[in-house]
């Protein structure tokens, strides 16, 4: 465990082998099965979690009881939500195990140590923001302004490899279309 994190780390930061050793025993490990939820609608998001094994994914369902996919986190990848973790406010989203996983827990606390002890991690949480927000604005203006084709077009292109990782009805509505548009963009696309 912590290869995934430490290889995210130094693609963006330097850090000598003592930083790296007090960096990562601020960290819990958390192994969690398919279809477990490491946050529900109504809890508070206090820890911050990081992808070393499996998948989840992030959606609310609405009042008719239709998900909506907001993201998913692979190998590498930091899963939370974000607004709930800094205001401490009740979520509106579940983040749900969609492969089983093993996790790095960091909770709020010592983050907040980690930010003031360890500039190195300071940058990288910065990076890893920015990057965040970026991913998130193209992911707006994507919904906004492509049709089901374009959509599928672009994550086909960014993430060859998420189509055998994800189920076919969780895909169409991270794409925001319906199971059966997915079916038909897909038919024409492997002709």
């Amino acid at each position: 465990m912590f290869e995934w994190l430490k290889n995210s780390l130094e693609e963006h930061v330097s850090l000598t082998k003592e930083e790296w050793e007090y960096f990562k025993n601020y960290f819990r490990p958390k192994r969690m099965l398919k279809r477990q939820f490491l946050l529900q609608e109504g809890d508070v998001c206090r820890e911050l979690a990081f992808v070393e094994k499996g998948s989840l994914y992030s959606y609310t369902v609405d009042s008719a009881g239709n998900k909506h996919v907001i993201r998913f986190a692979f190998e590498g990848w930091w899963m939370a939500n974000l607004h709930s973790f800094f205001t401490e406010q009740p979520t509106r989203l579940n983040i749900e195990i969609l492969e089983n996983s093993e996790l790095l827990m960091l909770d709020r606390k010592n983050h907040d140590k980690l930010l003031e002890e360890l500039p190195a991690y300071e940058r990288y949480n910065r990076i890893i923001l920015q990057n965040a927000y970026v991913a998130l604005q193209q992911r707006v203006e994507n919904a906004l302004g492509l049709t089901a084709e374009e959509k599928y077009d672009r994550l086909i292109e960014e993430s060859p490899a998420f189509l055998n990782r994800v189920p076919l009805n969780l895909v169409a509505s991270y794409l925001g279309v319906s199971p059966e548009t997915l079916s038909r963009v897909r038919g024409n696309y492997n002709r």
